[in-house]
């Protein structure tokens, strides 16, 4: 370390000629000098004149080289071309700035431009939400301007279909499980009634008593009724001939069924009062019978008049069904809508995110605009040329020391460390000792 100062504060002869100013020299070349050499040379003469002045004063040196320094920046401030040279990549990057704002602020505006798209797409699909609930809530009043070929009211008449229904299956239920337990397997009791004989209110648990073959006959044969009655609806619903036929088939079969219930219990009541002078019993005896006609029409009419009900609460669930079925289509188009909806949303934050970003670029370049301006209206220094020349400076000042002090060896020494420190200070202070290479100085501080 100390070979390299000692390097560097390296000793010039000094001309007995008058000082001529810096920036003369610097303009002018003298005795075949360059330009360069020319202006070392000065501040190298100055060096040995300022400290033959001060008597080699360390604490001088620190004024004389804050002086030095404020001299060479004002002599680079009146190099012109020099500045502009300087200036230059400053000047580039400002243009390159201001360009880059141009393009964020058309990017800025297109992105507004898409917020503005994005927020049109959120309105109109929130209006066709609103359309398409009130349309749900319509469509069971006013079905035929949907297009859908459904009866008004088809849910009322289906429910009040429903509550009729209920009580007339129950009453074949009743019915047919005390007349079959009656014709099958019951005994009369001549000291009973012809009505309680036939329809007994303890044939579901009198049947299951008898064995469990006699409790599932009696408790599955009113199923029997009912599914034929499910048939001949089904039957119904597809228009044919050959359905025609079927359903014609399951009513006979239905009514012969119930007379033979209607038969087996007049056999039972005719052998009970029968006297020796009565013919055997036969159908002519039981078509004379009001208790064999009460039967058949008690269990067949009702069962006919359960069946055009059945069949009339399933066409309304159908009717109800065309409405629900086009709810439910809507519905499902509203949850659609609300997917896009989210979808638009997610896009209209990014968009805002994005703007939110390009605004922070545009604000950061603009600041960095202001401040490239401010170097450009300042003066830029040459700091790494300006350890060169304020070398040269102290150079001088120390060879004044050497030559002309009258002192002992050892104080001399010490005060050309003391110098050395000196200009190493200086250095740093201006920063001439760091990486950056100019120091700029704006104009209004």
């Amino acid at each position: 370390m100390t070979s390299n100062i000692k390097n560097i504060f390296r000793l010039k002869p000094v001309p007995a000629e008058k000082e001529e100013s810096p920036l003369k020299i610097v303009e002018t070349v003298n005795n075949g000098e360059s330009t360069e050499e020319s202006r070392k040379r000065t501040y190298h003469e100055s060096g040995y004149r300022d400290s033959s002045l001060n008597n080699g004063n360390h604490t001088a040196l620190s004024i004389c080289l804050d002086a030095i320094y404020s001299k060479f920046q004002n002599e680079e401030k009146e190099l012109a071309d020099k500045q502009n040279k300087l200036k230059e990549p400053y000047i580039n990057e400002q243009k390159n700035k201001e360009t880059e704002i141009k393009g964020l602020t058309v990017s800025l505006d297109n992105k507004e431009e898409q917020i503005k798209e994005v927020q049109q797409n959120i309105d109109a699909v929130q209006n066709k939400i609103e359309t398409l609930k009130f349309e749900i809530n319509d469509i069971p009043r006013n079905p035929e301007i949907y297009h859908i070929n459904a009866s008004k009211g088809a849910s009322t008449k289906f429910w009040i279909g429903l509550l009729l229904l209920i009580p007339i299956s129950l009453y074949l239920f009743t019915f047919y499980i005390s007349t079959s337990f009656s014709a099958f397997f019951k005994t009369f009791d001549p000291n009973v009634s012809i009505m309680q004989s036939v329809l007994d209110a303890q044939a579901f648990n009198k049947a299951w008593d008898e064995g469990p073959l006699e409790g599932a006959f009696v408790t599955l044969i009113p199923f029997v009724f009912l599914g034929l009655g499910y048939l001949i609806h089904m039957f119904g619903e597809t228009k044919s001939w050959l359905n025609y036929v079927k359903m014609l088939l399951l009513f006979v079969v239905t009514f012969a069924f119930d007379a033979i219930l209607a038969y087996e219990i007049e056999s039972k009541l005719y052998e009970l009062n029968k006297t020796f002078d009565s013919p055997p019993f036969d159908l002519s005896i039981a078509f004379t019978k009001n208790q064999f006609w009460g039967i058949i029409f008690a269990g067949f009419v009702v069962y006919i008049i359960w069946g055009l009900v059945f069949d009339f609460i399933m066409k309304e669930h159908k009717e109800k069904d065309k409405i629900k079925n086009e709810q439910i289509k809507k519905q499902k188009d509203i949850l659609i809508h609300q997917d896009r909806i989210s979808g638009f949303e997610k896009q209209l934050e990014e968009i805002k995110n994005n703007i939110t970003s390009i605004k922070e670029l545009i604000i950061k370049a603009k600041g960095r605009i202001e401040e490239l301006q401010n170097i450009i209206d300042g003066v830029i220094i040459p700091t790494k040329e300006y350890k060169s020349y304020a070398s040269e400076y102290v150079q001088g000042w120390i060879t004044f020391i050497n030559e002309k002090l009258a002192i002992s060896h050892p104080v001399k020494q010490e005060i050309i460390e003391e110098c050395k420190n000196q200009y190493n200070y200086n250095l740093n202070k201006v920063g001439a000792n760091s990486d950056t290479q100019n120091s700029v100085y704006v104009s209004v501080l």
